[in-house]
């Protein structure tokens, strides 16, 4: 193929396919990781439902899984939960099977939560189809590519806890308790 050739698709490829501007861009990733977030919590509704949960104790587990073994209050600060709350999840995921307290070895004071490796038995079939769609689109990118999303996604979690911790100091009255 001669140059001219190759540069004259170029020039028509470009000219098919506009470059977006960085305000585009910003707006495309601000409404798909909106996108992102409802259908995170749609489907985390229905897992929960199949194995007999609600989702916020769904996604506490899935935090406790991330974790491993841990306290209640390590638990809460996660989740942003009242301790309260963050106990009253853990007594529902305990009393389903999925949790147990124990003490901790090295302090006999504290006690950890950890999760009943047999009981996630009945969630990882409910993620597999879409773990195995993921992982078939994760191999379509560099590794450049994908650490460029990690660093992207640990900025926004970040910024996503700074909003839960001010949320948490908003007027108590119009927050509701899980």
């Amino acid at each position: 193929m001669s140059s001219i050739l190759i540069i004259k698709i170029f020039i028509v490829t470009v000219q098919i396919v506009p470059r977006r501007t960085r305000a585009e861009l910003l707006e495309r990733i601000e409404e798909t990781l909106r996108k992102v977030s409802a259908q995170s919590v749609l489907i985390s509704d229905l897992v929960a439902g199949l194995v007999g949960l609600n989702s916020t104790d769904l996604e506490c587990l899935d935090l406790l899984l991330l974790a491993g073994p841990t306290t209640a209050g390590k638990l809460g600060e996660h989740t942003g939960l009242t301790s309260g709350a963050t106990t009253a999840v853990i007594d529902r995921l305990e009393r389903a099977g999925f949790v147990r307290r124990r003490r901790d070895a090295n302090d006999r004071r504290r006690v950890l939560v950890e999760i009943v490796k047999s009981s996630i038995d009945r969630i990882v079939p409910l993620y597999a189809p879409i773990k195995a769609r993921v992982n078939q689109l994760n191999r379509q990118f560099s590794d450049a590519e994908l650490a460029a999303v990690v660093d992207y996604m640990t900025r926004a979690l970040e910024a996503g806890a700074e909003h839960v911790a001010w949320l948490q100091t908003q007027a108590a009255g119009t927050r509701r308790r899980a």
